[in-house]
């Protein structure tokens, strides 16, 4: 069994717990460091006990490891310890509980904020940022005295941030955009996050990387995973094209087209190899892809087939 989902006692995540909380409500005493790493090094159970309540006080915080550290003794507001002690039953919970921790795959319907498929939402936060969220997405947000802090655990943002001398930052499965705006998107794509930033500049962080933050400028976008980041481009004119509710291709490989059309309905929506490189061109309203698979037809030497509602396939036109 390996170590991330073993079994770790009550008795010994509550004392992790404990040692998070007291190390980030003050600043320790040299004395009390010693104790801490003392009780990490009596057992291998303490050692990975610690390492599983860092990772997440890493995701609450939304932070990369290095700047966790330097925050180390920073406080913390009492919601979040409350949060951090709740965890200590996850912690011990073994292989469940914590892939279900890991994974959460109820975690978008608990969100602050989510869409289902084809839906779009237009927020003001409290602090009077703009957030728009694209079809099936899930966001928690988090603002405190220190920062403004958007989670983004599904799916495609848009962000218009607002006037606050607290930094906006963004966390995704993959890492940190720090600083960013006023105005950018996020885009989570399978073990991707792609940042495209419309206004101002963003440092982009991943979250196991300890180099130096890549600095995005407007009219730039780029893709991250948690070790890397890829290099930066022009902005894609879809970027943004969304939260108009418009999918626009230029010259787009069909496959593609269809890809990106499958996020907004529900079922499979497939693409004949034989036809994926053909080209697409026009501005097309996401909310009636129906509409969108029959005018496809009339632009390419295509037929649409319907197996049934939500099984959707695209050949070649027969002979």
């Amino acid at each position: 069994m390996s170590d991330s989902t073993s079994l770790i006692s009550p008795t010994v995540a509550a004392q992790a717990v404990q040692w998070l909380v007291e190390l980030q409500d003050g600043e320790p005493s040299a004395q009390r460091r010693q104790d801490w790493a003392a009780w990490r090094a009596a057992a291998p159970e303490h050692e990975q006990a610690w390492q599983r309540i860092e990772t997440v006080n890493r995701r609450l915080r939304g932070l990369p490891t290095d700047l966790a550290h330097r925050a180390l003794g920073a406080p913390s507001s009492r919601s979040r310890r409350d949060a951090l002690k709740a965890l200590s039953v996850l912690l011990g919970a073994g292989v469940v509980g914590w892939q279900a921790l890991e994974h959460k795959p109820w975690q978008p319907w608990l969100a602050d904020h989510h869409t289902g498929v084809g839906e779009r939402r237009d927020l003001t936060l409290a602090d009077g940022t703009r957030l728009v969220l694209n079809t099936d997405s899930a966001v928690n947000v988090r603002f405190d005295q220190g920062q403004r802090l958007i989670d983004l655990r599904r799916g495609e943002i848009l962000l218009q941030g607002a006037a606050d001398p607290r930094p906006l930052r963004v966390i995704t499965p993959q890492g940190l955009v720090d600083r960013a705006g006023p105005q950018f998107s996020v885009r989570l794509d399978a073990r991707l996050s792609r940042v495209s930033l419309f206004d101002g500049s963003a440092a982009i962080q991943p979250s196991v990387h300890s180099g130096v933050p890549l600095r995005l400028e407007a009219g730039q976008q780029v893709s991250f995973d948690t070790h890397r980041i890829g290099t930066p481009g022009a902005l894609d004119e879809n970027s943004r094209a969304w939260t108009r509710g418009m999918l626009i291709a230029s010259g787009m490989r069909l496959a593609d087209f269809l890809a990106e059309l499958s996020r907004y309905r529900h079922g499979r929506l497939g693409c004949d190899p034989s036809i994926a490189d053909l080209r697409l061109s026009g501005s097309y309203p996401l909310d009636d892809s129906e509409r969108i698979l029959a005018l496809l037809p009339k632009a390419l030497p295509v037929e649409v087939r319907h197996f049934t509602r939500y099984w959707v396939s695209v050949r070649p036109r027969s002979a």
